[in-house]
């Protein structure tokens, strides 16, 4: 059984949380499996201040924070279950636009309230089971931003990037320590119904912090992301990422793809949701490793008056040595939330799954299955089943979430509970 025991201090920050005053709802997720990323033309530049003076001090503040208590239920480990009451905080300053450059500077800090009873992967509590969400304090993003060319954001420094639905790039907001992207990008929209997306990538900021051995990739990525989104039955993407992990290199690879996803109306209140996806992932740059495998996704759904189900295949592919890797991905969105798959298994790795989400006087309900088996040789992996409710209110949001994974020849049973309150201006 999950142990249920978190300090007074952990009750009192939440409640704190759930009673302060009134705003608007944020931090809400996607009621899908996967994150989706915007899509579309690009919003209007905000109006440009008249001198440097005014574009910094006419600028705008932003703060979030988000308390969360993890339990992890770890069969590896039966003894020593994790336990985290952590506080992340981010508080940022963005300017306006002066002939078309804007700024951004953002704080993180990851703080743990009470005592540290979990591996946090960098506090040497090995006794414990692991919960990512080490103490931190960092810059999470600081950019230039450009928008003088019409139909065009550039940025420039450390920034959130995402791309889709997170599977190749995402910034893995689950975890405490955002996931952020050191390099240039460009977005542009000029063309009819198209959006094209470039990133040269030379570092990446982990989850696991600054001071992990582990905390950051050295890169010479190159990111290439094209969606058309002219056809009523749905939006086409390609694309091309290229990533070469300096520091890292048996997880550099390239990758080439193209995605379809879509939604058409077959009834009063009532639409058919489908994705298709298939790409080719090869080594690159300085991996040892020599290997070409594939990647695909099948998934079908329905929405039916605000109920959303969806059945799907996801197979990332193995050659019986090597397996597909996504590094840079939002890998808990990925193949269950008990997180057994952050490294695809060297047999690869097949997820069947099944969802259903919906809104509840207001409150958010999502519960999914997964069945997981080997690409190479079939073997029965495990399952896992997993909910999620949570309830946005004016400027917060509140959140139980729970995953169960059974293990059959991979892995260990696991059972990971959540608790979060967040709140954002």
């Amino acid at each position: 059984m999950l142990e249920s025991k978190y300090s007074a201090l952990s009750i009192t920050v939440l409640s704190g949380l759930l009673f302060a005053q009134d705003g608007w709802a944020v931090g809400t997720p996607a009621m899908t499996i996967w994150p989706q990323s915007p899509s579309g033309k690009l919003p209007a530049p905000a109006a440009s201040a008249d001198t440097v003076e005014s574009a910094v001090t006419g600028g705008k503040v932003s703060l979030n924070m988000r308390y969360r208590y993890e339990s992890v239920e770890d069969g590896s480990i039966p003894a020593k279950n994790g336990h985290a009451s952590t506080l992340r905080t981010r508080l940022g300053y963005s300017t306006t636009n002066y002939q078309g450059v804007g700024a951004l500077l953002e704080m993180e800090n990851i703080s743990v309230l009470g005592d540290e009873h979990y591996n946090s992967t960098v506090n040497g509590l090995t006794k414990f089971s692991t919960i990512a969400d080490p103490k931190a304090t960092e810059i999470n993003q600081a950019y230039l931003s450009y928008v003088g060319i019409s139909d065009t954001l550039a940025k420039f420094g450390r920034q959130r990037f995402t791309l889709d639905n997170h599977r190749w790039i995402g910034n893995s907001d689950w975890r405490q320590d955002e996931q952020t992207f050191d390099g240039l990008t460009v977005v542009n929209t000029s063309l009819p119904d198209t959006r094209v997306t470039y990133g040269n990538i030379y570092g990446v900021e982990r989850v696991f912090g600054p001071t992990s051995p582990v905390g950051r990739f050295s890169s010479d990525s190159n990111i290439i992301n094209v969606a058309y989104s002219g056809w009523s039955v749905g939006t086409l993407i390609g694309y091309s990422y290229l990533i070469d992990l300096k520091n890292a290199p048996t997880s550099s690879s390239s990758t080439y793809g193209g995605r379809f996803i879509g939604k058409h109306a077959v009834g009063t209140g009532v639409d058919a949701l489908y994705t298709l996806e298939f790409a080719r992932q090869s080594d690159y740059a300085n991996n040892p490793a020599k290997f070409n495998l594939d990647y695909s996704l099948i998934e079908i759904g329905g929405l039916v008056n605000g109920i959303t189900g969806t059945l799907g295949y996801e197979t990332l592919g193995s050659d019986g040595v090597n397996a597909l890797q996504t590094p840079l991905a939002t890998l808990h969105a990925a193949n269950g939330w008990a997180d057994k798959f952050l490294t695809t298994p060297a047999t690869g790795l097949q997820d069947t799954y099944v969802s259903l989400a919906g809104t509840i006087n207001g409150v958010k309900v999502m519960g999914v299955y997964h069945q997981f088996s080997a690409d190479s040789g079939g073997a029965n992996y495990g399952n896992e089943w997993g909910v999620h409710v949570w309830y946005p209110f004016a400027k917060y949001t509140v959140g139980v979430k729970y995953a169960d994974y059974s293990a059959k020849t991979f892995s260990f049973d696991t059972k990971k509970l959540w608790l979060y309150g967040e709140y954002k201006f």
